[in-house]
């Protein structure tokens, strides 16, 4: 087993800090197009699906992987019918290679990490979200911090990670990286976005209450959280809170009435999004469909159940597991019933 303490890391993956609406609703009906909820963020948030039949080349630029179990890896859960549908969403801090070597970073980890449920009856979506130093196995790597599975093992060790760790099977995977945050933003033209507290960071000022943020200042908004008592924790949150500017955004009537502006959304995030090769245009298009009630509304944002932070015997901090807790929203998952488990825990953590 790998203790964090003696895992070749990238220069820049610093351990030493873990400190413990009411939105108005859209004016129309939308075709939310789940699969690019994958690309909205950090990703991300949900785009309209109605364009996507004639966009399709444009979505084509993203990488494609095939998701596959090692021997290492354990047994996929299993999949019930009538369970609703999961997916993953992760946002990388992959740089370019001239950025990368500026900062002396090598590799890329999920620093945004996101459950997405979809209730079977397609009526609501939960986006549950993982502090990146939980605590956690990793196959064929021992225990260490969840976002550390990226940079061991790629898209699929992410995804077989947390399949493993909250006992359902993920029907789909996609990852943004951050070039691809900021386009995207600026390709909507900004969104509004909920500061918990005013505070400066890398030449951007960020004012308590909600600011409508560009591309630039929303990436540095969700990689920040040495500003934040809680640090990871309030990062997870505001993360949440871009990713529902986005989808508010996305779901808004200017956009939907807008094909050109869609098709710029698409055509400025596909270079920078990585998928399973399940997740195709079609599959987006079907999805999109299947959830055309959905409104901003419907999202429902948490995180997942942990403990504080801890100290690994080779004196890294990571944030430990509250298995107990875990295993009610495990049961939430695996049951559909997600709408009983936000009800009772939202805010939680």
């Amino acid at each position: 087993m790998n203790d964090p303490a003696d895992v070749d890391l990238p220069a820049d993956w610093d351990d030493d800090e873990n400190p413990r609406t009411d939105r108005r609703r859209s004016r129309r009906a939308a075709l939310i197009a789940l699969g690019l909820v994958v690309v909205l963020v950090l990703g991300v948030g949900l785009v309209i699906g109605n364009y996507l039949n004639g966009l399709q080349n444009s979505y084509e630029k993203r990488t494609v992987v095939d998701i596959t179990r090692g021997a290492s890896d354990g047994d996929r859960p299993e999949a019930i019918e009538g369970t609703g549908r999961n997916i993953l969403l992760l946002g990388s801090d992959k740089r370019s290679a001239e950025d990368a070597a500026s900062e002396g970073v090598s590799g890329q980890r999920s620093d945004v990490m996101m459950l997405v449920h979809i209730n079977d009856d397609n009526k609501a979506v939960y986006i549950t979200s993982f502090p990146r130093d939980l605590y956690v196995d990793i196959p064929g790597h021992g225990k260490d911090r969840i976002n550390a599975a990226l940079a061991f093992g790629g898209v699929g060790l992410a995804l077989t990670t947390v399949e493993n760790y909250t006992g359902v099977p993920i029907d789909h995977v996609a990852l943004i990286d951050f070039d691809g945050i900021e386009g995207l933003v600026d390709t909507l033209g900004g969104v509004d976005v909920k500061i918990p507290q005013t505070f400066e960071a890398q030449g951007h000022q960020f004012t308590e209450g909600t600011q409508t943020l560009n591309g630039a200042e929303a990436l540095t908004f969700v990689r920040e959280r040495k500003q934040f008592a809680d640090g990871d924790f309030q990062r997870n949150r505001n993360q949440q809170a871009v990713l529902k500017g986005i989808a508010d955004k996305l779901i808004s009537a200017d956009t939907l009435s807008d094909p050109g502006k869609l098709a710029d959304t698409i055509e400025s995030i596909s270079p920078y999004l990585t998928t399973d090769d399940g997740l195709s245009a079609g599959t987006m298009v079907e999805l999109g469909l299947s959830l055309r009630s959905v409104r901003s509304g419907d999202l429902h944002f948490l995180s997942v159940p942990h403990a504080g932070p801890t100290t690994t015997s080779g004196g890294a901090s990571v944030v430990a597991t509250d298995d107990e807790a875990m295993e009610v929203l495990r049961e939430a998952l695996r049951t559909d019933d997600m709408g009983t488990y936000y009800a009772q825990h939202a805010g939680t953590y």
